[in-house]
């Protein structure tokens, strides 16, 4: 039994923990030793032990056994548990401990670097200037590298801050508007002329290419003001949408993102601005009031006012239904495999979260007009429902899309107390969820238990970035080096560029 080592007495897991107990340990040693004026080779003697293996317990380098820790006490005169305090003696040894782990870390393996020997001839400066260096070197790379849970807490602290501000965002409003005044919108869907004007009155060509890189959906030469943005969006959708997202980093100013949660404000008041151009705020909201006064506001019809798609008309409404209409509302979107893509609510709807507070990437509970709309054939028309939820009565009108990886849903709500206003109020359609009570959706009847708990295997399908970080860059997922050669083959006085205006 004296012969266990620290890690043994763990359970036999050697852990960066243990490590870091070794060289605490060893500096004791060393700190004890020197205060009581004895050489290495007068405590080697005194423990019956050669110096080598002094110095390699000294350095951490050998993990030491109980029964040589009290040799050691014993020889030094102090209680072995003077030996084991988890705290550097000093300043010194603190430093060298730290760079020992450093040096030790996979981190540090993949910079290339030899190693510095950590003894008593590496003086004080230096041995602060490399530590000081190092702890750079990794608080920049967690900058550049969102984990799945910075990234969802990024997430979720957005979302409560635009539910504070109602969804609403006063400032990109009026950039919009002083850009439709520019160019001179009188209202109605915005033309694609018009979206061309916005490029050139921002010093921006338009270009449409083949080649563009699979991680980025445009590319903005700024030193050229060259757009460039994939040929497949013409007459394939909306093109109008895709330049206007692209234009928007110079209408709003966006810098170079510090983090991923800037990273991800900059998409968000992308699409918004987009909205905003292509759903101007005044002629919107005098239609939505309209409606509202018949009780017949309809995403399908403020859709088919502004030639957008569903979705978009669906984010706009979210805009400006708080604060120009006084309604709570909530969006949603979910894949058909039940899981929310998108969410956001100021109307009290209990959605899913995680511990963080993020709604993206929760299961739906499939009692909602969300998943319950995979069920219709009827795609002419939005499916209504009332859901019973723990936290009140809904109403939800939802649709069907088309994405590249299935089907999703998009779907507005609101309270009960304000479904009067929408058309479908009148929907018979009801269903109750008790969600998030496990019993409600996620544990599967009895019957079904019985009959199939023990005899079945499913083999899951989880997201290839399910455990890893996200991809470093100051745009996380894109292929910085693709792009850079891109605008190579593509700049004005590259030889035969392909100009590819539009």
């Amino acid at each position: 039994m004296v012969a266990m080592t620290i890690t043994q007495r763990r359970g036999d897991r050697r852990t960066d923990r243990d490590v870091a107990d070794a060289l605490v340990v060893g500096r004791r040693i060393r700190a004890i030793r020197k205060q009581r004026g004895m050489t290495l080779e007068a405590l080697a003697r005194a423990v019956d032990r050669a110096p080598s293996q002094i110095s390699a317990l000294e350095n951490g380098h050998r993990e030491p056994r109980l029964g040589m820790l009290g040799r050691v006490a014993e020889a030094l005169d102090v209680p072995v548990g003077e030996l084991i305090i988890d705290d550097a003696p000093d300043e010194r040894a603190a430093l060298e401990i730290e760079l020992e782990r450093i040096q030790r870390s996979v981190g540090f393996s993949s910079l290339g670097l030899p190693a510095v020997r950590v003894g008593p001839r590496l003086a004080d400066d230096a041995l602060r200037t490399i530590v000081g260096l190092y702890r750079r070197i990794e608080q920049l790379r967690d900058e550049r590298q969102a984990t799945p849970e910075e990234a969802r807490r990024a997430n979720a602290e957005l979302r409560r801050e635009m539910r504070e501000h109602d969804n609403h965002f006063e400032e990109i409003e009026a950039e919009a508007q002083r850009l439709l005044a520019a160019i001179g919108y009188t209202g109605g869907p915005l033309p694609q002329r018009l979206t061309a004007a916005a490029a050139d009155h921002l010093g921006v060509t338009l270009h449409y290419v083949d080649d563009l890189p699979q991680s980025t959906r445009s590319v903005l030469d700024e030193r050229s003001g060259r757009l460039y943005l994939p040929k497949s969006i013409i007459g394939a959708g909306d093109s109008r949408a895709a330049v206007l997202q692209a234009l928007s980093s110079r209408v709003l100013h966006h810098q170079v993102p510090r983090d991923y949660a800037e990273f991800l404000r900059q998409r968000v008041e992308s699409n918004y601005f987009a909205g905003a151009m292509l759903m101007p705020r005044d002629g919107a909201v005098a239609l939505l009031r309209q409606a509202m006064r018949q009780r017949d506001i309809a995403i399908d019809d403020f859709r088919d006012a502004y030639a957008v798609s569903y979705e978009m008309a669906a984010h706009r409404f979210t805009n400006l239904a708080t604060r120009f209409l006084d309604l709570p509302v909530h969006f949603v979107k979910v894949h058909e495999s039940g899981t929310i893509w998108k969410a956001y609510e100021n109307d009290d709807v209990c959605f899913p979260t995680d511990s963080l507070g993020a709604i993206e990437g929760q299961t739906c509970c499939r009692h909602w007009t969300c998943r319950l709309v995979f069920r219709e054939t009827d795609h002419l028309s939005p499916f209504a429902q009332y859901t019973d939820t723990p936290t009140g009565t809904y109403w939800c009108a939802a649709r069907v899309l088309a994405s590249s990886r299935g089907r999703v849903s998009v779907s507005v709500g609101t309270d009960f107390a304000h479904a009067r206003w929408f058309r479908g109020a009148d929907t018979r359609n009801r269903a109750t969820s008790t969600c998030p009570d496990e019993h409600c959706c996620r544990i599967p009847p009895a019957r079904l238990r019985e009959h199939w708990e023990d005899h079945c295997w499913p083999s899951s399908r989880p997201h290839a970035s399910l455990l890893a970080a996200l991809p470093q860059g100051v745009s996380p997922g894109v292929d910085t080096t693709a792009v850079y050669e891109f605008l190579e083959r593509h700049a004005p006085d590259a030889p035969g560029a392909s100009d590819g205006a539009g």
